[in-house]
């Protein structure tokens, strides 16, 4: 009698076979373009997300978080839907490098309970906690320049949140809710921990409320007042501290399991060598929320600031007007220039000047350095306060005041939030002057460019294209009569050059 025994996989095939079923699709948005995936993540826990899971965004090819509430009672949620919508559209707008991007949004209403979906940013290299830890694993300490250029980067998203209007007050600003990528970029994560805080209550979400202030490992990074008064950027400014001087010595020691203590904290800010780095540390942490600075100010603390380098303005510069440049501008410009040749020289009276040659400058350098400004590694931040950001008001109302905000809006409609800073257009009839063939050309505020063209009839006018762009989301409402003007004069003078030719539009 022969026996047959099943083989047993190695462990490679194991891992493969885990791989797969952690990749396996559960769900699908209903537009398709996300896909929800087995495989669970941690970004940083927030009030009444049940769960996290990886998801591919479909379109873009890049993986992104996709979070879930859970309301078990059906009559809460509806009673909370439009404040829900109301504050998942506001979310939307928040745009900035340094802050983890919120993609979309949807309703799922089933029989036995309601959920809302929201999509975000995956960063995948993990949170500055677990970095900071890898790195006194390895016996390292932190260095100074990477410690000061992330700084920059939190206070650069800290100092536009607050700066909009209202101000948006994080609320939660740990080790493990700021994220640092692979090139250096840092992002802060659960920026709408607040706001779900006030339109999620405990009682009416599915599961218990995960926060931060509960776990005792975490209690040093909220201020004194937290809780006890109403929110204030003075929050975010002593959490701050406390991730700075964390990026700084690595680890604050904690007595065991429990919180660490004020002493603990103490010792972490004597312990820097650096007066200026224990002075900025200081000022973060003070008891008294009045006497902290804004993440304005401390941008501007001698720690931090530097006259920007030419190369970083121009590079800035560059940037902006990148859609006007070919894409690869500087692969081809550097190659016609002579290696040997003087691009510039410094020329002093008292002793020999000195003369740099284009092969002085690599361009694959300029390339990766041009990326990491773009990326929002190197913002330039020394320069005065832009005027605030206008955010709509239900970003900062507190739990009272959002139960009575209302939206016309039934529905959460696709809309364009970016704006229109730029526009070009060309207008050719045809012969018998019967059509007119449009291309139109907009630079967004985010540096992208939309171009559409369409064929266009005698009677249509330019309010009515307009008034269609912002109703296929083209652009975004507030740019309809600026569009629209334009369109106008734009056809006004085709109408003058057509009548010049001989030929009628």
């Amino acid at each position: 009698m022969t026996m047959s025994v099943p083989e047993r996989n190695s462990g490679s095939e194991g891992k493969e076979e885990e791989s797969e079923d952690e990749s396996e699709i559960l769900e699908e948005s209903p537009c398709g373009r996300w896909q929800k995936r087995k495989e669970q993540v941690s970004q940083g826990n927030v009030p009444g997300v049940e769960s996290a899971s990886l998801a591919m965004d479909t379109e873009e090819g890049v993986e992104v978080v996709w979070n879930e509430v859970l309301f078990s009672d059906k009559k809460v949620f509806k009673a909370q839907e439009e404040t829900i919508k109301e504050m998942f559209e506001n979310l939307m707008q928040v745009e900035h490098p340094n802050i983890v991007k919120f993609h979309k949004y949807w309703l799922d209403m089933r029989e036995s309970q309601a959920r809302v979906i929201f999509i975000t940013e995956y960063m995948s290299s993990g949170s500055l906690k677990q970095f900071l830890k890898k790195t006194k694993k390895n016996h390292k300490t932190m260095n100074v320049k990477a410690w000061k250029r992330w700084c920059t980067q939190i206070l650069s998203a800290l100092s536009y949140l607050h700066s909009c209007d209202p101000p948006i007050i994080h609320g939660n600003l740990t080790c493990d809710t700021i994220f640092i990528q692979h090139n250096g970029l840092i992002k802060i994560g659960s920026v709408w921990h607040r706001l779900f805080v006030n339109v999620f209550p405990d009682a009416s979400v599915h599961g218990k409320a995960r926060t931060h202030r509960d776990e005792q490992r975490n209690l040093h990074f909220f201020p004194p007042e937290y809780g006890s008064s109403e929110d204030d950027y003075a929050i975010d400014i002593f959490s701050f501290g406390i991730c700075a001087l964390e990026m700084a010595v690595l680890e604050i020691q904690a007595n065991g399991d429990a919180a660490v203590s004020k002493e603990a904290i103490t010792n972490a800010g004597q312990s820097l060598e650096d007066p200026l780095m224990r002075e900025f540390t200081q000022s973060c942490v003070r008891h008294d929320a009045k006497l902290r600075p804004t993440a304005h100010d401390l941008l501007f603390h001698r720690v931090l600031f530097e006259v920007h380098s030419l190369k970083l303005l121009a590079a800035h510069c560059f940037i902006s007007n990148q859609y006007l440049l070919p894409e690869n501008c500087v692969e081809e410009k550097t190659k016609s220039f002579d290696p040997n040749s003087y691009m510039a020289e410094i020329k002093h009276d008292d002793r020999p000047g000195v003369q740099l040659k284009y092969s002085h400058v690599s361009p694959l350098e300029l390339d990766k350095f041009l990326e990491d400004v773009k990326n929002g590694i190197y913002p330039l931040m020394n320069f005065a306060s832009s005027r605030p950001h206008p955010v709509p008001r239900a970003l900062s109302l507190s739990q009272e005041q959002v139960e009575t905000v209302k939206t016309p809006t039934p529905e959460p409609q696709e809309t364009e939030t970016r704006k229109v800073v730029q526009m070009h257009c060309n207008l050719e009839s045809n012969e018998e002057g019967t059509k007119t063939h449009l291309s139109l050309f907009l630079k967004m505020d985010d540096k992208l460019h939309r171009q559409l063209s369409c064929d266009i009839l005698p009677t249509d006018t330019s309010k009515d294209l307009a008034n269609e762009l912002v109703h296929y989301a083209f652009i975004n409402e507030e740019d309809c009569e600026k569009v629209a003007g334009f369109l106008e004069d734009a056809f006004s003078r085709h109408r003058v050059r057509a009548l010049a030719s001989g030929t009628t539009q």
